[in-house]
């Protein structure tokens, strides 16, 4: 018989999923293939929170493949030799699997493909798995890639996403090809208390109710901290267990405004994408830099420590980092605060920041995660130095009374209305009410939010 293997990578799904519908089209049988990866791992990408959550999505993507007659072969180690280990012991001629962006990622396909030629076997990799437009489909006159969005979105848009693919109602496996169990997310240390669920089943529940109730408002209320109305779906689009093709024909089949500002998120991702599939370099280095003197982290060690913590002072600032270390999530207008105050309020190296979000989080796509700390650090594709977000302001703007740093910062509970966002104001009963809550670590200067003083400056 005919086989063929289907590769899974950040694409842990069987809705919409074209390298599986190529192998189920062109092979009598096929092995959907998961390899825990000993690269990740060394490489320090492993983090728990998206550890537990790859459990899950391996054990649903196993059961969906029972349920039409197959399962999901697992091993651990290096990715290409595993492969050409299951293919042949099959007798596999053909390995499908999607394209990605980062450096990593186009190493690993160069390395397989070339074993696999080396073995008389093809490798087929399918675009448009993991993204919407694929890298390098959309560029300027001038250039490989797109530097700015505005321009890259008005291309992005009128490229027709491919149809979408139905589940498959069948998969025929080999027998006798040697597995791993699945993980279990109870094997996993170190997590956050409190991570979401992962895998394919929880992310298109996920999605049905937010396009039945949260994307109409999505416009309006996508920056209310307190009322937590984004979709919580990125740790499903970074693991694949949701289609990016899929979620923008539905959203724009739901139109309107809301749908529209989703739409265009949603381009932002692949935005990132194509600035690093062009630029891998950047997933460490400024994509433009202006020569910053960042704060090194020795002279800024105790600084560092309290933003982690989540003990800054500034409790708009401290509710996002300490959401962060409890669902292993931020909300997105958390993420720019966090970012802005530590790459331009204490004015410490973004790479430092980036590094502490890819340790908790569940979505930490290096695309995404690396290019939006440059562009609020002003390193990246566009490069404002006055783009500083005064912690303050935009707590009154975006938490007015004070419901998201409640939620967050419970040493502040008994604070009314917007006099949380400064405790060090509160007079005598009320301000001993906020216990061993810290005072600023450093005092703003300016209406942007720039810092007057900070302890160990370089």
């Amino acid at each position: 018989m005919n086989t063929s293997v289907v590769l899974f990578t950040a694409d842990l799904r069987l809705h919409d999923h074209p390298p599986l519908r190529a192998a189920l089209d062109g092979a009598d049988e096929i092995v959907p293939l998961f390899v825990r990866d000993q690269g990740v791992t060394d490489a320090g990408f492993a983090a728990p929170n998206r550890l537990a959550f790859l459990a899950d999505c391996l054990r649903d993507l196993d059961a969906g493949l029972r349920e039409r007659g197959g399962r999901l072969v697992v091993r651990s180690g290096d990715v290409v030799a595993e492969v050409c280990k299951v293919a042949a012991e099959t007798g596999a001629d053909e390995v499908h699997m999607a394209a990605d962006v980062s450096s990593y990622a186009q190493l690993r396909e160069q390395r397989l493909r070339r074993a696999l030629e080396a073995d008389g076997r093809r490798l087929t990799v399918h675009e448009t798995v993991t993204g919407v437009v694929p890298p390098g489909a959309v560029t300027p006159a001038s250039s490989d890639h797109f530097a700015v969005f505005t321009p890259y979105f008005r291309r992005w848009s009128q490229q027709p996403p491919r149809d979408t693919l139905g589940a498959p109602r069948s998969i025929r496996v080999p027998e006798g090809i040697g597995s791993e169990e699945p993980p279990s997310r109870s094997t996993v240390a170190g997590t956050s208390p409190g991570p979401a669920a992962g895998g394919e089943t929880e992310g298109r529940k996920r999605l049905t109710a937010w396009l039945r109730s949260g994307i109409a408002a999505y416009e309006d209320r996508h920056d209310d901290l307190a009322g937590d109305a984004t979709s919580r779906l990125s740790p499903h689009l970074h693991f694949g267990t949701l289609s990016a093709v899929e979620l923008v024909h539905r959203a724009r089949a739901s139109s309107g405004p809301g749908a529209e500002a989703f739409v265009r998120q949603v381009a932002w991702r692949d935005f990132h994408r194509q600035v690093l599939a062009a630029r891998p370099a950047a997933a460490d280095d400024d994509y433009r830099t202006r020569h910053d003197q960042w704060r090194s982290e020795r002279s800024a060690g105790e600084d560092i420590e309290a933003w982690r913590e989540g003990r800054t002072g500034y409790p708009i600032v401290d509710a996002a980092m300490r959401q962060l270390l409890h669902e292993g999530w931020m909300h997105n207008r958390g993420r720019l605060l966090a970012a802005s105050f530590l790459a331009k309020t204490l004015y410490v190296d973004w790479r430092v920041g980036a590094r502490h979000f890819l340790e908790l989080l569940v979505d930490g796509d290096v695309a995404n995660n690396q290019l939006n700390w440059q562009w609020m650090a002003g390193t990246g594709t566009d490069t404002r130095p006055n783009r500083v977000l005064n912690p303050i302001t935009q707590a009154k703007r975006f938490d007015p009374d004070g419901a998201y740093v409640r939620r967050w910062v419970p040493e502040l509970a008994g604070v009314r209305g917007a006099a949380i966002h400064e405790p060090w104001k509160l007079l005598g009963a009320e301000r001993a009410r906020t216990g061993d809550y810290p005072d600023p670590v450093v005092e703003l200067a300016d209406g942007l939010g720039r810092f007057k003083r900070a302890r160990g400056r370089d």
